[in-house]
């Protein structure tokens, strides 16, 4: 499957908004508040479409994809790192396509924003997406908790260099 980053628009932020993952994924589930946020002009939000033009997911970067007490002050400020948050669709996810789809996340931040490295954070118990961030060239850094609606919890923080190659 071939993925393409485009602008958010108001149809493809309700439809990820309403997003509901198995467990025990359903901490990823979308959530209707976060839809003014996702539409504003001033969050860098994009939405993910295939070849047919069907929403498969999202990207984000930047302050948006920033987890409470993920990082320091002087993370928080690096210049050269650009933070990277990412969603699929959940009846694409586990069937392989999530390599593809961080490369083409990574290919469309690397034309747009120009880092020097990137950075996201995953749930530590999601071994699934942390084999392809490894795959993808990212490596663990360390983990921290932050708080969720279902309390607190914990994640890996993962870093990237810019000219770091990714596996098959």
């Amino acid at each position: 499957m071939k993925f393409s980053l485009v602008p958010m628009d108001e149809g493809a932020a309700r439809a990820i908004c309403s997003w509901r993952y198995p467990e025990p994924y359903s901490i990823y589930d979308g959530n209707s508040r976060n839809l003014r946020y996702i539409l504003d002009p001033q969050s860098f939000y994009y939405a993910v479409v295939d070849e047919n033009g069907d929403l498969t997911g999202f990207f984000c970067f930047g302050v948006d994809a920033q987890v409470p007490g993920e990082l320091d002050d002087a993370e928080r400020n690096d210049p050269d790192v650009l933070d990277v948050g990412l969603g699929m669709r959940p009846d694409l996810t586990g069937r392989g396509y999530g390599l593809d789809f961080v490369r083409a996340g990574l290919a469309f931040a690397r034309e747009t924003f120009a880092p020097a490295r990137f950075r996201l954070a995953v749930f530590t118990f999601n071994r699934r997406a942390i084999r392809v961030y490894e795959k993808a060239g990212f490596r663990a850094i360390r983990t921290f908790t932050t708080e969720t609606d279902s309390g607190e919890r914990e994640l890996l923080l993962m870093l990237r260099d810019e000219g770091a190659s990714i596996s098959a």
